[in-house]
């Protein structure tokens, strides 16, 4: 029905509604009037029912979808109705020198029972018929709050919503038994299993955006013990910033299991470095590399420069930041390559950068191990040659992005990352650049990590392949990551290796039970498969070793730690000999150097 024929529909039912409660009312209370009094109601009668269309007007009761009338709704009608009535006792007060009150509010009471009830008759047909009687998956709601609540709303509302809430789940004890929005609260967290065995569920949402990690590990585990299929709401930084709704559902993620809680930054700090500045970021089409770009661009730099050397990769964060901060920030793409120097000094040379963030490296430890060479070109000379031309051009701050792998590595991948951080703690004594290096753990879903790859394992029907039972690792988000990247830039003091309060490492067997329950799957349908450790492969990782000095909070979950720079001859012998390397005596060489076995090194040498 359209606008026209709904607003002439509405009026007409509206106004037989108001005669019928006016001459109603007043039949009520006195059944023996004649003929005659009615001449004198049907005054009260018309003025009520132009007021009536006027009020209804004014507070919009012909332009409300009534399928989906609230309290707000109501609320318009009493005002309405009341309204109407004493416009229609003051006329009658002129007209007759007095007016009728038992007569008035008998009319009042029955006007608004009418005309609420027209309007809400049919959300109660929709509500009972439409919905409950159309096939739709039974939906368990985990927390009774407002988000919780919000959620039942919008799935009550939405006709195409495919899921109908049945129950809400919270543990809050002065929640349970009561009902909201016609829901009950059956039980707390405890309960879940029974209750979707009980009542048929077919989903559970997890309606608490601001839910912790170890309270929603305690949520997933027992939602895992059913076959429902298990959605969480966004997090509450989306939310509260706008860039998504509260019914915007989504499926669980292994990132919101493993991840951590969010590092808050130190706003002023790092505008202090950042706003109005030219930031350079290497490898800024990378995992990591991107964030960084992303953080950054939110304290607003005058100018970004976004280097790296696969032009895809740098076109997408071009095109993803320009449509973002297109109008407010100087944008730069840079196609180079870091082992190209004269290009890294080209570059520095034309944008003068404040501050260099430097992302761009190999780090596939595996593949590393086959291409030891290549990892040194890179993740040595590249930084290298970075360094020293943001040095040379009057860089202030230079971050190198390191790894917990750089701590007694036993891979190539690491000890090039150890002797990388080597090379900046020794131009930070020699220059007035501020030289610093933060190192973290694994990466949940950066290119290159174990869960893509457990990802197409399960899709392809598994097994899922891992290396030991026993094997650990730390593991952070790739925002998580980038955060401390852009925070310890801005408290760098030179020479500092920053270092995350990463908690307790993960097993990655536990990584891949938790992923093949997420894609809907049992342990024993997929399978896990012990394919042996790999080449450079630890069976844990450290973070700062015996003879770095005992990390020193600095800020909440950042600590610091300085280790200790040797080496220096065998690092010169490494940069001047590098052609006379075959590859297997590099990967000796530099795992030695970096774990600062100088007889045994020195030997190589000779």
């Amino acid at each position: 029905m359209n606008y026209k024929s709904r607003l002439a529909l509405l009026i007409f039912i509206d106004s037989v509604l108001v005669l019928s409660a006016v001459y109603i009312s007043y039949i009520m209370l006195h059944p023996s009037l004649g003929i005659t009094s009615f001449g004198t109601i049907s005054v009260s009668a018309i003025t009520m029912l132009i007021s009536h269309h006027i009020f209804s007007f004014y507070y919009g009761l012909y332009k409300k979808a009534w399928e989906y009338a609230s309290t707000a709704e109501l609320f318009a009608i009493v005002k309405a109705v009341t309204l109407s009535v004493i416009v229609t006792a003051m006329t009658e007060h002129l007209v007759n020198d007095g007016f009728y009150f038992r007569a008035l509010i008998s009319t009042w009471m029955t006007y608004i029972l009418a005309i609420g009830g027209s309007r809400f008759f049919w959300r109660t047909i929709r509500d009972s018929y439409l919905y409950k009687n159309k096939a739709k998956k039974k939906a368990l709601i985990i927390g009774a709050g407002s988000a919780g609540r919000m959620v039942v709303r919008q799935l009550v509302k939405s006709p195409d919503a495919e899921l109908f809430p049945v129950a809400f789940i919270d543990d809050d004890a002065r929640k349970q038994k009561l009902h909201f929005l016609d829901i009950p609260v059956i039980g707390g967290i405890d309960s879940i299993q029974q209750a979707v065995e009980n009542l048929g569920i077919d989903n559970i949402i997890i309606a608490i955006p601001s839910l912790n990690k170890a309270a929603l590990n305690r949520i997933f585990t027992e939602c895992s013990k059913t076959k429902a299929k298990t959605q969480i709401l966004p997090k509450l930084e989306d939310l509260m910033t706008g860039k998504i709704s509260v019914t915007h559902v989504r499926d669980v993620e292994v990132e919101d299991l493993l991840g951590r809680e969010p590092v808050k930054l130190d706003m002023k700090r790092i505008s202090g470095k950042i706003s109005g500045k030219t930031v350079l970021v290497t490898g800024a089409g990378g995992s990591i590399g991107s964030e960084i770009c992303r953080q950054i661009c939110s304290f607003s730099p005058s100018k970004i420069v976004l280097l790296g050397h696969g032009e895809n990769s740098i076109y997408l964060i071009d095109m993803e930041l320009r449509r973002l901060y297109g109008d407010k920030i100087e944008i730069i793409p840079v196609i180079g390559d870091i082992k190209d120097r004269n290009r890294m000094f080209e570059v520095m040379e034309e944008h003068l950068p404040d501050v260099v963030y430097h992302a761009a490296a190999h780090k596939h430890v595996p593949l590393m191990e086959y291409n030891a060479r290549e990892a040194v070109k890179n993740n040595v000379f590249g930084t290298k040659n970075v360094a020293e031309a943001a040095e040379t051009f009057g860089v202030k701050i230079f971050v190198l992005i390191s790894s917990d792998k750089a701590v007694n590595p036993t891979n190539v991948m690491g000890s090039t990352k150890r002797i990388a951080e080597m090379i900046i703690q020794k131009l930070d004594q020699e220059s007035e650049t501020k030289f610093v290096a933060v190192r973290f753990g694994n990466v949940l879903g950066s290119r290159g990590s174990v869960i893509p790859l457990f990802k197409k394992q399960i899709q392809a029907g598994g097994p899922v392949t891992v290396t030991h039972p026993d094997m650990t690792r730390y593991f952070m988000t790739i925002p998580e990551a980038s955060r401390l990247v852009v925070q310890a830039g801005a408290l760098a003091k030179g020479g500092e290796i920053f270092v995350l309060d990463m908690g307790e490492p993960v097993k990655i067997v536990d990584l891949a039970k938790n992923l093949i329950k997420l894609s809907g799957y049992t342990i024993e349908e997929i399978g896990i498969k012990f394919s042996g450790i790999r080449p450079g492969e630890k069976m844990f990782e450290e973070l700062l070793n015996e003879k770095e000095v005992h990390p020193v909070p600095i800020y909440p979950k950042i600590f610091i730690g300085k280790a200790v720079l040797e080496q220096e001859e065998e690092i010169e012998y490494l940069l001047e000999r590098f052609e006379n390397f075959s590859n297997d005596d590099m990967k000796k060489f530099v795992v030695n150097l970096a774990n600062r076995k100088k007889n045994i090194t020195l030997s190589l040498v000779k």
